[in-house]
């Protein structure tokens, strides 16, 4: 076995020449794949056979981009450690083997148990045999102090990808070679019957191979017709625009301190900015005596002026465990309902068709939770409610009819509307009193979500998990629910809102309410921003940060692989995603013809997962993709029948 980056590989002791897989993209997704070619390899490729993968990209393997090891150490994950995982277990539907390891936390703490009397720090995998895995200093006392809860940062989450990565590679069958190209793959040739050439770059000559991935990650794109009219008025007026990106590689030293930036998003990566602009420019977070968190400004900050559609932050993530039994879901949404949907002529309309069904499912999976965990708060028997539920249409007014007379509190009862549009309806006089209640409502979130008194919202958030696993079967369903789902389940540690209630009180952070809109005012030069929560008020500023990530789509992507694929026949969705094979991520082409030699996995697909790692035993879709990928490359390269070796 080895990993020599751009090493021409020695020529194998037999005559049998190897097949050849290139994967572009060596990030968490690719490590993954790679780790369940390993698992299925010694039943579907045989043994002694040689094979030689070829991973191209310009960041380090494991982490990949967004997860490289250079990046600020204030970023954070925002799932708990315990929460993190790249390994299947039980839960995982799955052809392969199953093949067990460590959470996130479990490493790190196999990795302490390890350190004994030396110095330094090594985190091994509790596989006999191993070797160790060194951590530079910062990162083994991050270690060896993080717990399940721990929230880590994202430097020692790309030390435990790397790990994976060399642990998978280390599992590939004797005799397989891995080649790293810390390249950029800019196009793909050859029929599909015959072998594929991947051309890297400023090189004059293509790597052959016999299948292609596509591992891509999340791209930059071009910018829309109103971020390239945003991005023109403040060139014409010197100001500041910010396009969507990834937020660590932001330039944001043009933000100036004191001055006020409008910012559209209060998700993610608005978080990250924050962060960045504060604690990243010399502010401090202190606890005064009565426990409440207070800021101290460095003087370096801008002024965030915050607000989106919804106009409140993401949740927070639950902070406490399940006890008790998990909600029995699949039960509304599972694969018999997708395969109703698949069998209707044309493409299911989510609103009308895809809709009731989740909702009905996440309703089933509270009021489960509720009725077992909390049966002093309902009236009847579980038992009852769920035959009567189960015979309620999907979103019919007979399931609130039965809530209502089974719920005697509104508050204990789903309404997922009201989740949706949190400020709906409300109008504040001026914005100060509009801060003092988003203030509010954040402390109110942070306590719920740290409450398991509302367990209920836990077995929500699972439920969420399951109905994400079933829509990877319906491909491309709109950004709606992506950004739904991401705004109950995938939000901020529940630390980053109690930073964000200190910028608040401290005035660095200013909310800007429900549906916030940006218009550039021609007349004094500014960027002005307004919003529905305070009629009649705008602020002006000199620059616009717009934090959030670029849509995934393959005519606005600046990967040239991605649009080469495109113009050359590979079709894209409504939406603008590549259209890939539901069973096994073949790329299709505008017929609708699976290609044999040419797959790829992630966000800009129609069957992106919902993450490259998942939480342990909850069926992880990322995890079912990649093992049904792997088998479908095995079994492509076996069917071959004269493999013959990549060359650069």
């Amino acid at each position: 076995m080895s990993a020599n980056p751009d090493q021409p590989p020695r020529s194998p002791a037999t005559v049998v020449s190897p097949a050849t897989i290139v994967i572009v993209g060596a990030g968490p997704r690719a490590t993954g794949l790679i780790e369940r070619i390993a698992a299925n390899a010694p039943e579907l490729y045989g043994d002694g056979v040689p094979l030689e993968l070829h991973l191209i990209d310009p960041h380090p393997p494991g982490g990949g981009r967004i997860w490289r090891p250079d990046q600020s150490p204030l970023l954070w994950m925002n799932s708990m450690a315990e929460d993190v995982t790249m390994f299947t277990d039980e839960s995982v539907e799955r052809e392969g083997p199953i093949r067990p390891g460590p959470s996130l936390a479990e490493w790190a703490r196999e990795g302490s148990e390890v350190r004994g009397g030396r110095g330094g720090r090594e985190v091994r995998g509790g596989r006999g045999g191993e070797p160790p895995y060194a951590l530079p200093p910062e990162l083994a006392a991050e270690a060896a102090a993080l717990t399940g809860q721990s929230f880590a940062t994202r430097r020692l989450q790309s030390a435990y990808l790397r790990w994976v990565y060399e642990r998978s590679v280390a599992d590939l069958p004797p005799g397989t070679t891995v080649h790293e190209h810390r390249d950029r793959a800019v196009r793909v040739t050859g029929p599909r019957d015959g072998r594929q050439q991947v051309w890297l770059e400023g090189r004059t000559a293509p790597l052959t191979a016999d299948a292609v991935v596509l591992a891509l990650g999340h791209l930059d794109a071009e910018p829309d017709a109103e971020q390239r009219a945003l991005t023109a008025f403040a060139a014409e007026h010197q100001l500041v625009h910010l396009p969507p990106e990834f937020t660590a590689d932001s330039d944001v030293s043009a933000l100036r301190p004191g001055e006020p930036v409008i910012v559209r998003g209060l998700g993610l990566a608005f978080v990250d900015l924050m962060v960045l602009l504060t604690e990243g420019r010399g502010g401090r977070y202190e606890r005064g005596p009565d426990g409440e968190l207070g800021y101290r400004p460095s003087g370096r900050e801008p002024v965030l002026y915050a607000g989106s559609r919804r106009g409140v932050p993401y949740h927070a993530k639950i902070g406490y465990s399940l006890s008790g039994e998990r909600p029995p879901v699949p039960r509304f949404f599972g694969p018999a309902e997708v395969d109703a949907l698949l069998s209707r002529p044309g493409r299911p309309d989510f609103r009308r068709d895809v809709w009731p069904l989740i909702a009905k499912e996440l309703g089933f999976a509270h009021y489960h939770r509720l009725f077992t965990a909390h049966p002093e708060r309902v009236a009847g028997e579980w038992s009852a409610f769920q035959e009567k539920y189960a015979a309620c249409p999907p979103g019919g007014p007979d399931l609130d009819v039965l809530v209502a007379a089974a719920v005697p509190d509104p508050a204990d009862r789903l309404d997922l509307d009201a989740l949706d549009h949190p400020l709906a309806g409300l109008r504040f006089g001026d914005h100060e009193a509009l801060q003092h209640a988003l203030r509010g409502h954040v402390e109110a979130d942070l306590a719920r979500r740290h409450d398991p008194v509302h367990s209920p919202d836990l077995a929500v958030f699972l439920a969420l998990l399951s109905v994400y696993g079933q829509l990877i079967r319906l491909g491309d369903i709109g950004g709606w629910w992506h950004g739904f789902f991401s705004f109950l389940a995938s939000g901020p540690p529940g630390p980053r809102l109690e930073q964000l209630l200190a910028l608040s009180r401290a005035g660095v952070v200013r909310f800007l309410g429900a549906e916030t809109t940006v218009t550039a005012d021609p007349v004094r030069g500014v960027f002005r921003a307004s919003s529905a929560s305070v009629p009649g008020h705008a602020v002006e500023a000199r620059a616009l940060v717009e934090a959030r990530l670029p849509e995934p789509t393959v005519d606005r992507s600046r990967d040239t692989l991605l649009r080469s694929l495109h113009r050359d026949g590979a079709a894209a969705t409504p939406a603008g995603l590549l259209a890939v094979s539901p069973a096994d991520a073949r790329i299709l082409d505008r017929a609708g013809r699976p290609h044999p030699r040419r797959f790829a996995l992630g966000p800009h697909t129609d069957a992106r997962a919902s993450g490259a790692f998942a939480r342990p035993r909850t069926n992880a879709p990322a995890f079912r993709q990649n093992d049904a990928t792997a088998r479908a490359l095995l079994r492509c390269l076996r069917e071959l029948s004269c493999p013959a070796t990549a060359t650069a």
